[in-house]
């Protein structure tokens, strides 16, 4: 018998006894509507899990999204925030990397196919490096891959659309599909447009250096940081705890932050309801719970441009607000 064959088999007994739990409760939360925002308002909704719609500069942008209650034979424990078929318009969608809990497949082709079911244009996709060829045949218009620190500008500004930058950041995480890919690239986008906060979406990290070069460099205003999946204590190689995200919310200099990736799937063995009350205590102990707006799924954080004082923020304060 193989050395290693106990090995995998906790492992095996591990993903197992996820999977059974995550259909031990019935699946809660209801979808609200997608906000309706002006052409110039800002809107951040919380679908669930690290899924956003992002309303910013007059465009519509989708990261991570995930709609379906399976994935594989694991079940999501709460309802996605909004539904398909009530989504504006969508210009692009971000994909952080290739794990099955932020690209899903069945979820992307029908979000292509319910844009152009409503005679809309379908939207462009944005993927790291060497995830092409997973959305290829998704019905996307168009596939632009970013690798660490490369820039793409959303096309078709008008007056009522302005410019948004979207740049690829780093992250310390992994980005296999399956056992054999790892080339498969991986890590965060920063969206920046004139007048508009700075929005970093971090995908799954792990706490490292890297957040104070994005601060160097990008400057976010708002930041989406994960804060689940860090039980057994080994899986912090490639997630952060809910203490180290707000380091990293702090490293990166954003006034806002807003957690992901916890309370929808079964991913580590910290129990379901802890992440966020961690999160809070250690944003209260370091002096910064104002800046913390813990959305449910379907909510909203709003911002508004407002004319540009030299010094001060171009955007009001943000308020969180229910997308239903």
């Amino acid at each position: 018998m193989s050395k290693d064959l106990p090995y995998w088999l906790g492992i095996v007994r591990r993903l197992w006894n996820l999977v059974r739990e995550s259909h031990a409760e019935p699946l809660r939360g209801e979808a609200c509507a997608a906000p309706a925002i002006a052409h110039d308002g800002i809107a951040i909704t919380f679908i669930g899990h690290s899924s956003f719609l992002i309303q910013v500069a007059g465009r519509a942008l989708l990261v991570d999204p995930v709609f379906a209650t399976r994935l594989i034979l694991m079940r999501r424990q709460r309802r996605p925030g909004l539904r398909i078929s009530g989504l504006p318009a969508i210009d692009a969608v971000l994909l952080t990397h290739a794990h099955m809990d932020h690209l899903n497949r069945p979820s992307l082709r029908a979000i292509t196919r319910a844009m152009r079911r409503r005679k809309l244009p379908a939207p462009i996709v944005i993927v790291p490096n060497g995830v092409e060829d997973l959305v290829r045949d998704l019905g996307f218009s168009s596939i632009h891959s970013l690798a660490w620190w490369q820039s793409f500008q959303l096309p078709g500004a008008t007056p009522a659309r302005e410019p948004v930058t979207i740049t690829a950041t780093p992250a310390r995480h992994w980005g296999a599909r399956l056992f054999h890919d790892a080339h498969r690239g991986y890590g965060g986008y920063v969206l920046q447009s004139p007048g508009s906060p700075a929005i970093y979406h971090s995908g799954d990290t792990a706490y490292f250096a890297g957040f104070t070069e994005i601060a160097e460099r990008l400057h976010p205003d708002v930041a989406l940081l994960p804060i689940g999946a860090y039980s057994p204590d080994s899986y912090r190689v490639a997630h952060t705890s809910p203490e180290e995200a707000l380091q990293a919310f702090i490293d990166v200099g954003a006034r806002t932050m807003v957690p992901m990736h916890y309370n929808t799937f079964r991913l580590g063995h910290e129990p379901m309801d802890e992440p966020l009350p961690r999160l809070l205590a250690a944003a209260a102990r370091a002096g910064v719970s104002q800046g913390v707006h813990p959305l449910a799924e379907g909510e909203s954080w709003f911002a508004a441009k407002r004319p540009g004082v030299p010094g001060v923020p171009q955007y009001a304060s943000g308020l969180v607000q229910t997308g239903g």
